[in-house]
């Protein structure tokens, strides 16, 4: 993922429990009706909405989303808005996202449609903020069974809490330790979780079911589900344990042979996997100057090689918005589509059925990002959803842990929220150890911004404890590990090495540490060696520093094995303690935390 993307969709365990529509806004339009479809019928002609081809063909409309992460109320900041690109070649931003207004855009863009599913892309649950994460994302699956979701794949974030976690949100049941949270028994999802690529050590068998079939007066369309194959790097030991992740494209291939021989020719994919277009503005023409010439990342070579039998690709994971047609195997053009994050944007798809090949005619193939506006009136049923479980959690998440001067961002190579975590944690560290020396934090878990405007009420400039939980979910403790200065070396360096060479993941770094990142070199030699200080002195090879990160660094996740050496362990609190602790000692209604600069890096480009 680029060292510049906001939130990094990668994750790792939630903190628990701690008490027993109309669519505003055409994206990318992609249309693969440039060939006429079979018989009499163009791609252009009686296209209409709730329309259909006379007898043979019938339109499906397929409306997908991912990365819902859990944001039932509209997420703030950055990360409650989208760029649009104008025609006179200028962008502006649309404020977007919360469940009411998805609600109501949905219904809405389902008005008329005899033919409609709802599919998702994996990360529903997750990362979540406090309204979701405090209750083991129990109301996310209450949200999204009132939006009448039909099916999902998993995404890494389903597997937070380990796999029993993951049963228990699709079948129901009380939580094993926190129990009940209301006097009725939590149902579970209504709609099939899909987890084709994951599979129990044991029996070999996946761990969910593999796909799952739409069926209505004889039209037929299939949903393979998978999540990427790399998710054991990016979750914590415990939440994958005892489970095997395979291939992504085999998989995919294998459950459409199946599907095939079952008589169902129609197939979508749904992979929590995803790529980054070439603009950040969800209506960039993906396709322009040639198809798929504007997407990078993995789900290009994904979609190169899954089987032409699947004829539709709805993606996720990187938290791009995106409407690509990608050449198949066979050389033809497929739609691959991906709604960004948070609940801000949703796909809406034309699938038209052929219903004496029982194939979808991929010619008429349409499909546009559209944006949850909130200019639309707010569904009843999730406003009423959204009180009840913040009535629930005000207690623990109106409380004012810290005061800040101005919006304090989490995007960027260096984001000032990035080095305000790591001093906290480096503050943190000295409490346990005196002699600790600095801190790292991943971008990846940095979740949310913290934003000055009161959110509810408690005041311009107050940080709660729902705030604090928004930014960093997962309980991660803060860990103390010693290591050789040539190991913090090489640490930096694999920022942008090994599995980290495509997509840099760049550590936030504590007060005192600073160094040059030369983007114009290739490969370890990006991060400039001699550059590397502390408190203004080179790093020696040969001496020992204490260094603090969280738990999921220290053993070994998101690419940095050398943090998994580390010797002479310490575990903390966890990192939203150390958030709250440095946040209380160092800001107050007068003296409120300045927005640190994020000038520690040094970057060439």
């Amino acid at each position: 993922m680029p060292a510049t993307s906001p939130a990094h969709p990668e994750r790792r365990r939630r903190r628990t429990n701690r008490f027993a529509a109309l669519a505003a806004g055409v994206v990318t339009v992609g249309a693969l009706a440039a060939a006429a479809l079979p018989g009499s019928a163009t791609a252009g002609e009686k296209h209409r909405k709730g329309g259909h081809w006379p007898g043979r063909y019938q339109d499906v409309q397929l409306l997908s989303f991912n990365d819902l992460h859990g944001n039932l109320e509209p997420p703030t900041g950055s990360s409650g808005r989208v760029t649009e690109h104008q025609h006179d070649g200028t962008t502006k931003t649309i404020d977007a996202g919360g469940v009411e207004y998805l609600a109501t855009h949905l219904r809405q863009a389902r008005k008329g449609e005899k033919y409609s599913i709802t599919a998702a892309g994996g990360d529903m649950v997750g990362a979540s903020p406090l309204i979701s994460g405090l209750f083991h994302d129990e109301p996310t699956i209450e949200a999204l069974n009132k939006l009448d979701l039909d099916v999902t794949s998993v995404g890494n974030h389903e597997f937070d809490e380990g796999a029993k976690e993951l049963g228990r949100l699709q079948n129901g049941g009380c939580h094993p330790k926190d129990g009940c949270y209301t006097d009725k028994k939590f149902k579970g999802a209504d709609f099939p979780y899909l987890a084709a690529n994951v599979l129990d050590e044991k029996t070999k068998k996946p761990i969910l079911k593999p796909y799952w079939v739409w069926k209505k007066n004889g039209v037929k369309v299939g949903f393979i589900g998978v999540t990427l194959e790399g998710t054991p790097d990016i979750v914590s030991a415990e939440g994958v344990k005892g489970l095997s992740f395979k291939d992504e494209v085999e998989t995919i291939n294998k459950y459409a042979r199946v599907l095939q021989r079952q008589g169902v020719k129609s197939i979508v994919a749904l992979i929590h996997e995803g790529g980054f277009p070439a603009s950040t503005s969800y209506n960039y023409d993906c396709d322009s100057p040639g198809a798929g010439d504007g997407v990078s990342g993995p789900i290009v070579d994904i979609a190169k090689n899954v089987t032409p039998q699947v004829d539709a690709l709805v993606t996720g994971h990187t938290h791009s918005a995106y409407v690509c047609s990608i050449a198949d195997p066979a050389g033809k053009p497929r739609m691959v589509t991906s709604a960004a994050s948070f609940g801000r944007l949703y796909t809406d798809t034309t699938l038209t059925y052929d219903r004496r090949t029982g194939d979808i005619a991929r010619t008429a193939v349409k499909s546009a990002n559209r944006v949850v506006t909130r200019d639309v009136p707010k569904a009843p049923d999730m406003t009423e959803l959204i009180s009840k479980w913040n009535t629930l959690a005000a207690p623990i998440g109106n409380r004012a842990i810290g005061h800040i001067a101005g919006d304090i961002g989490n995007t960027g190579t260096e984001s000032p929220l990035g080095d305000l975590i790591a001093d906290a944690q480096l503050a943190h560290g000295k409490q346990i150890d005196p002699e600790t020396d600095l801190a790292l934090m991943n971008p990846g878990g940095i979740r949310a911004p913290l934003t000055y405007a009161a959110k509810a009420g408690e005041g311009d400039g107050v940080v709660t404890y729902a705030e604090g939980f928004t930014v960093q979910p997962f309980a991660n403790t803060v860990n103390l590990q010693d290591f050789t200065g040539a190991q913090l070396i090489q640490v930096l360096k694999e920022q942008v090495t090994g599995s980290n060479a495509a997509s840099p993941k760049v550590l936030q770094v504590s007060s005192g540490l600073t160094y040059t990142l030369d983007l114009t070199q290739s490969g370890a030699d990006r991060v400039v060696t001699d550059s590397i200080k502390l408190n203004g002195a080179a790093i020696d090879p040969a001496a020992t520093y204490r260094v603090a990160t969280n738990s999921f660094l220290a053993g070994g996740g998101d690419g940095f094995p050398t943090l998994g050496q580390g010797a002479n362990d310490v575990v903390g609190a966890d990192d939203l303690t150390a958030l709250e602790q440095y946040l209380t000692a160092n800001s107050s209604a007068a003296d409120p935390i300045a927005p640190p600069k994020a000038d520690r890096i040094t970057i060439v480009k």
